[in-house]
């Protein structure tokens, strides 16, 4: 087989009656629709906000609607392809399916970042928040030592190692036990920032806004890239395709029904906070942990909304955590289940049908990065991870379009080829507004991974085997 058929080779489409593995289908329409909005709502509103106000301005609301427009048509595409090729691995599968194997390792690079450093991220934030709650609670910090790594004058952030521990014993127990306690943790979330809206509202001061654009529309773009990466748990959703009933319908209606929940919750806490300050207060020193709970603090004059908030908001960081580290679990399971990793990460417990190895592999490395290792200034290469995944997304679309266009398809994108072009130009003009910095850090992860498959991934694949060989399958 010569090297370039192995690079563009694509992996058959399994009907999902016939999906191999050990997984079981256990989740159904709500479950999984709470998984995205589980893997979304939370870090958007509690940490990058703080982050992508000073970026824009009172504009930042533009950058919220920018960055849901681009998922939304991303989500839209995400729709066709689960109900195409209804499978776990996400874009890593849909990639595979229709661009070939160098492209699907490609997008397993932008997909590992993303989860692993996003994932790392929040639980560091969920460290902030608890050391807040437990202060406003009983007056007790968690001591500064063991809440920061030693490139931040501590010695190791503990709370997040226990975070992502925690969310680790929860996978292995069971994927509808995890999908049971995350869709709990979501409607409290949910509760709670309504709570934060609502108590926002009272002090709401049109002149907050008079200044509306301060950096223009680079402003607007910058921090619609920040706030961009939030958007990975409709990703998520695309990563439980092999655990999902009736995944051809169940998987597109999920991923719509998660969207419509994370932009509205968005856009309703973004105008609510930005109405209570001037916009440059969202860059003080003491807004930079636990943002939104001294923002209510400060409307109330009273600490009770801000224990609630802090109570809210480590309980929606749980579930974050939680969702993100299951979706990476999936998709180093469908790499290691098409022979490109060790077959250890594809190995399913007879016991709880879960891939053990593959998520204590998951939450070592995860907890060392967030026990040890400053990730807060990384956001934007979570994003760049992101956008790229939902530009392979809307090609796939075109070329499944254009290659097989009696393939079933459960869901099919509206205004065919308008709205996926329209994706793709959105998130490369996202992309645009990302710092040059972002991109080398990047480039060099995409080497990294690339290298590991032309010297090891490719010479195990599973399509090195004859396909008269392979369990018979809907040939592409």
């Amino acid at each position: 087989m010569s090297l370039a058929h192995q690079l563009m080779r694509r992996k058959p489409i399994t009907p999902p009656a016939a999906a191999p593995g050990g997984l079981e289908r256990r989740i159904g329409t709500f479950q999984l629709a709470m998984f995205g909005v589980g893997a979304t709502v939370g870090t958007g509103v509690f940490f990058v906000m703080h982050e992508a106000t000073p970026l824009a301005g009172p504009a930042v609301v533009l950058s919220f609607i920018l960055a849901g427009l681009a998922a939304g048509l991303s989500a839209l595409c995400y729709a066709e392809m689960a109900s195409a090729v209804p499978v776990s691995g996400s874009t890593y599968s849909y990639a595979y399916a229709t661009l070939g194997e160098v492209v699907a390792m490609g997008v397993a690079a932008c997909l590992l970042l993303e989860y692993g450093v996003s994932t790392s991220a929040v639980s560091v934030g969920w460290s902030d928040y608890l050391s807040r709650l437990l202060m406003d609670l009983f007056g007790w910090q968690i001591p500064a030592m063991i809440t920061a790594g030693p490139f931040e004058g501590g010695i190791i952030n503990l709370p997040a190692v226990v975070l992502v521990s925690l969310c680790a014993l929860l996978l292995i127990r069971g994927t509808s036990e995890s999908a049971v306690v995350n869709a709990i943790m979501v409607l409290i979330k949910l509760g709670v920032l309504i709570m934060f809206g609502a108590i926002a509202f009272t002090a709401f001061n049109a002149d907050n806004f008079a200044d509306f654009a301060p950096m223009g529309a680079s402003g607007v773009t910058a921090a619609a890239g920040t706030i961009f990466f939030t958007f990975i748990g409709l990703d998520a959703v695309s990563t439980a395709g092999d655990e999902v009933k009736n995944p051809q319908k169940t998987l597109p209606r999920a991923l719509i029904v998660a969207l419509i929940t994370v932009v509205a919750v968005y856009l309703f806490v973004a105008i609510a906070a930005l109405g209570t300050q001037p916009w440059q207060s969202f860059s003080d020193p003491d807004q930079s942990h636990a943002g939104l709970a001294v923002i209510i603090e400060r409307v109330v004059g009273s600490t009770w909304p801000a224990v609630i908030l802090a109570a809210g908001a480590v309980i929606s960081i749980f579930s974050v955590t939680l969702v993100v580290m299951y979706g990476q679990t999936r998709i180093l399971f469908a790499i290691g289940r098409d022979g490109l990793l060790p077959k250890a990460f594809a190995k399913v417990s007879p016991k709880t049908q879960t891939p053990v190895f593959n998520t204590i592999v998951v939450a070592a490395v995860i907890a060392l990065l967030a026990g040890f290792v400053p990730l807060s200034s990384l956001w934007d290469l979570v994003s760049i991870g992101t956008l790229v995944a939902f530009i392979v997304v809307a090609v796939g679309v075109i070329v499944l379009r254009v290659k097989h266009p009696d393939l079933p398809r459960g869901f099919k994108v509206p205004l065919y080829p308008v709205l996926p072009l329209l994706s793709i130009a959105t998130c490369v003009y996202i992309l645009s507004g990302l710092q040059w910095t972002t991109y080398v850090w990047f480039l060099a992860w995409l080497c990294v991974v690339l290298a590991f498959y032309f010297f090891w991934g490719r010479k195990h694949s599973k399509l090195n085997t004859p396909a008269e060989e392979r369990p018979k399958e809907a040939e592409l």
